[in-house]
């Protein structure tokens, strides 16, 4: 009996492997272009790190004029969930790179490498598993999952590396004759791998992040088809990437270990293996520890946390691209207004060990994202966010033409404002430009340094009576104010009330203060003079003469 015997009895159907060889060529590509895939499990939700790999690898195929794919690895079908697929393709879309190819849906793919869906790809890997039981390289194993687990314990209560390798490995003797009456007995086996590898040699391998490295070879005779007729993640990957002329391998570095499979897969199958570039994980300061993100402890671990609090995709990718090069920051700084597209990635400038996920520092890089968009963009994107996830505020905008007043306060200018970082925070920013939602604001007015009741409604009175002016341009807006502040003895300018502290009960900035917490019941506001012009005159009395009555309560 010969080894094509017993390749036919397990894989009658199987085609040859020239066939899948010529329907999935070389592609034709520039000199250099780098082909990279993103390859989630439907499993759960999408994790920021999966995103982090996703962009560098959307990013690397980019800028050098490659292919960047998806292919949903789907071989371990007990933990799939509904609509998975759908979730990570709409994640992706969600942060703005779509692949070039790969899946668009839960079964629908583009592209000419198809399928990207592991799980309808199961004759392929079958003619790769079939061929290598021809070559001698793979044989059926029939221990029982109980028998592996004995062998398992054997190995730990003798306190030697557990695994099915060597001596341990029952089947891998079996004769091909005794194999074929096995299976024609209708016995239960799986395919395995016949690994050529000792673990007392080395091997070395060049990461593209990492640096070089070494390891002791494979010698575990893996799984590589299950009892469902589905490949191991291990076996399915080199199959895929070689067929989908994958040039680079771009994953969390807990796959790191199994470079040495990999490889050895690659080398007994035929292929040339691709570049692999294992990434530190994002890491986050936990009381002083450093750990990973959690999916379980950490709400930001989620993709979908960050459409929920409304920071824009845009800054997410900026922040992220933060940490993959710590040149980014600096290129940010010398080219505020070009797109992030134009900034070259480099992978030997990423970090080996985890960078520290910084919220505080994602929401600045918000703040300056959002500092950039027009009103009109301010208004869209907090209005579509407001929609599915907060109706009152999705109500207080439906006036669009004073809601783009609003967001056109300090906007646009060389210096624009800086105070949202998320769509949630818009409600409380402009909250005090509704009447509706500021006339049942029952907080107290946080007056600072002119505290005194008499000294603030003085003040009030009489900036409605003598000082505004709607028509006034900035300058003499301000310009009244001082006046004011002198005619009350207040200092007209900062300077002179620090040159001489004792001669003034205040100065011009503490009568500012007065106006804006009457006004708006903030200490810290944007511009006060585009404020008072949105409310307009008769808003802006009233609410100074309720500041008055107040002060009487």
């Amino acid at each position: 009996m010969e080894r094509k015997d017993l390749a036919d009895l397990i894989f009658p159907d199987a085609k040859e492997i020239s066939y899948y060889e010529e329907k999935y060529p070389e592609r034709n590509l520039p000199e250099g272009a780098i082909v990279t895939r993103f390859a989630p499990s439907p499993t759960g939700f999408v994790h920021i790190g999966g995103l982090y790999q996703g962009l560098i690898a959307r990013k690397l195929a980019t800028q050098t004029g490659g292919v960047f794919f998806l292919r949903i690895e789907d071989t371990d079908q007990k933990r799939e969930v509904e609509n998975g697929i759908v979730g990570i393709v709409e994640s992706l879309k969600e942060f703005g790179f779509e692949p070039d190819e790969g899946m668009i849906s839960e079964n629908e793919g583009k592209g000419n490498y198809a399928p990207y869906k592991q799980s309808q790809r199961k004759e392929i890997y079958q003619a790769y598993a079939k061929y290598l039981i021809e070559q001698g390289k793979a044989y059926p194993c029939f221990c029982s999952p109980e028998e592996v687990e004995e062998i398992r314990t054997k190995q730990e209560n003798a306190k030697i590396r557990p695994g099915y390798y060597g001596v341990w490995a029952k089947c891998r003797n079996v004769t091909i004759e005794e194999a074929i009456e096995r299976i024609k007995n209708g016995e239960k086996y799986i395919i395995r791998f016949k690994s050529p590898g000792r673990e007392d040699r080395k091997i070395k391998h060049h990461d593209v992040i990492k640096g070089n490295v070494d390891f002791p070879e494979n010698d575990q005779d893996i799984v590589i088809i299950k009892a469902d007729g589905l490949p191991t993640y291990h076996f399915a990957h080199a199959i895929d990437d070689h067929l989908m002329r994958t040039t680079h391998v771009i994953r969390g570095d807990e796959w790191l270990s199994s470079v040495p499979l990999h490889l050895q897969l690659f080398q007994e199958l035929g292929f040339k293996a691709p570049k692999y570039a294992h990434i530190a994980p994002i890491m986050k300061n936990d009381e002083g520890n450093k750990r990973k993100l959690s999916k379980r402890k950490d709400p930001e671990a989620a993709v979908s946390y960050y459409a929920e609090e409304g920071i824009p995709s845009e800054a997410v990718k900026e922040y992220l691209l933060n940490i993959a090069n710590s040149t980014f920051e600096n290129w940010r700084r010398a080219n505020p207004d070009k797109s992030m597209d134009e900034f070259e990635l480099q992978l030997n400038k990423m970090s080996v060990s985890g960078a520290l996920f910084d919220m505080i520092k994602l929401l600045d890089v918000a703040k300056i994202v959002i500092s950039k968009m027009t009103a009109e963009e301010v208004y869209e994107n907090a209005m579509s966010w407001a929609k599915k996830y907060d109706e009152k505020l999705a109500l207080i905008l439906e006036d669009k033409d004073y809601a783009l007043k609003v967001f056109g306060i300090e906007r646009g200018n060389s210096k624009p404002r800086k105070d949202i970082s998320k769509w949630s925070d818009v409600k409380d920013n402009i909250s005090y430009m509704y009447d509706e939602i500021f006339e049942k604001d029952t907080s107290e007015y946080p007056y600072q340094v002119i505290n005194q009741k008499e000294d603030i409604k003085k003040i009030l009175e009489l900036y409605i009576e003598k000082y505004y002016n709607a028509n006034d341009d900035k300058q003499t807006w301000f310009d009244k104010i001082k006046e004011l502040a002198g005619e009350l003895g207040y200092a007209k300018e900062v300077k002179e009330f620090k040159a001489n502290p004792d001669m003034y009960k205040a100065h011009v900035g503490d009568v500012s203060t007065v106006l804006r917490v009457a006004l708006t019941k903030r200490t810290n506001t944007p511009d006060m003079y585009e404020i008072m012009r949105v409310l307009g005159k008769d808003k802006m009395e009233k609410r100074f003469k309720n500041a008055i009555k107040n002060l009487d309560k």
